[in-house]
């Protein structure tokens, strides 16, 4: 083939792709609500929640297009960083800062029980995830020299702390700005942390040993670091960067080939136009991240990175059972992404 010829090749199929990705859109639906909203869950393509500052809880039955919102009695000063819900009924929330408290509703938000309440200033509580309806773990920041892991066996109802929670090193901690520096995939347990260090802690749900990978995402300041990681088959997404400098679109993304921690990764060829505070597998090898710099989309795997979307989001998140994605943020933001 002449060599002209490739390269118009190659050219019609680079703008059929940047084609491809400027059809990815992110649907503005709300921004009424003087919430910050980093707790996101989707159940399923028309069930969705969300949980944020000042005690304010939002449900959808209708894919994001409208919500109910209630601020709980007795908890409006409570900032509720993540949620995680299994139906239009059931959900459970917990909030960063001091009480640190997880609570459940089995009717809807109706009522709420408390589950977990610490008034020690030393327990902030920064992300929950579960590997099913029963089993989930929420993370903390450090308390003498070890990440505070907190279980549940029983869906949330009671809560107890890892014996096996991994060390952490001077000024590592995570980051409470989506819900996802932990993760459970699978069978396995994955925190992804910042600050003085950044770091991917790996470890097996039955049987705790964990391995740790660098994540080159930090120079040791306090606002920077990793704050989200997500799975693919194909391996881990982390993204993460300085939420102070949130246009800085240096060292905001790495990619690991497999999910296990240990491996050697690398910088996307192409990153995240700047500081990202969640990423979120979305199918085949589609991710898509946010954060208040904007939200970018990838579909080779995490390599390369387009802006889709320029408004500042806290969250995106996918359904469980489904294809709804949602994004959220400050102001009781709420976005729909439109593929």
């Amino acid at each position: 083939m002449k060599t002209s010829t490739i390269l118009k090749t190659l050219l019609v199929a680079l703008l059929c792709t940047s084609a491809n990705l400027k059809a990815q859109t992110v649907q503005l639906v709300q921004q009424e609500r003087k919430t910050s909203i980093r707790g996101l869950s989707v159940v399923d393509d028309n069930v969705a929640w969300v949980s944020g500052s000042r005690g304010n809880i939002g449900i959808s039955a209708d894919g994001g297009k409208t919500w109910a919102w209630q601020q709980i009695k007795g908890y409006e000063k409570s900032d509720f960083r993540d949620i995680e819900a299994f139906s239009d009924k059931e959900a459970i929330i917990m909030s960063s800062g001091t009480p640190a408290v997880i609570l459940k509703t089995l009717d809807g938000g109706n009522t709420w029980q408390e589950k977990y309440n610490k008034t020690d200033s030393a327990y902030f509580l920064d992300a929950m995830d579960f590997a099913d309806k029963k089993h989930g773990f929420i993370m903390g920041d450090a308390i003498k020299g070890k990440v505070l892991l907190l279980e549940t066996k029983d869906g949330g109802d009671t809560w107890s702390e890892l014996a096996g929670a991994p060390d952490a090193l001077p000024n590592e901690g995570g980051f409470a700005a989506s819900g996802t520096c932990l993760r459970v995939n699978g069978k396995s347990i994955s925190i992804v942390t910042g600050g003085g260090v950044s770091r991917l802690l790996t470890s097996p749900i039955n049987n705790i040993k964990w391995q740790a990978s660098v994540v080159p995402l930090t120079n040791g300041a306090a606002s920077r670091g990793a704050f989200s990681v997500a799975f693919s088959k194909n391996g881990s997404v982390i993204v993460g960067g300085n939420y102070s400098k949130d246009a800085v679109a240096d060292s905001v993304a790495y990619l690991f080939p497999k999910q296990q921690a240990g491996n050697k990764g690398s910088f996307p060829e192409v990153s995240p136009a700047g500081y990202q505070s969640c990423v979120e597998y979305l199918t085949g090898d589609i991710f898509l991240a946010t954060g208040t710099s904007g939200t970018n989309l990838s579909t080779d795997n995490g390599r390369k990175w387009v802006k889709i979307d320029g408004k500042s989001y806290n969250v995106c998140r996918r359904a469980k059972h489904g294809n709804l994605v949602l994004l959220a943020g400050d102001g009781g933001k709420i976005g729909i992404y439109k593929p």
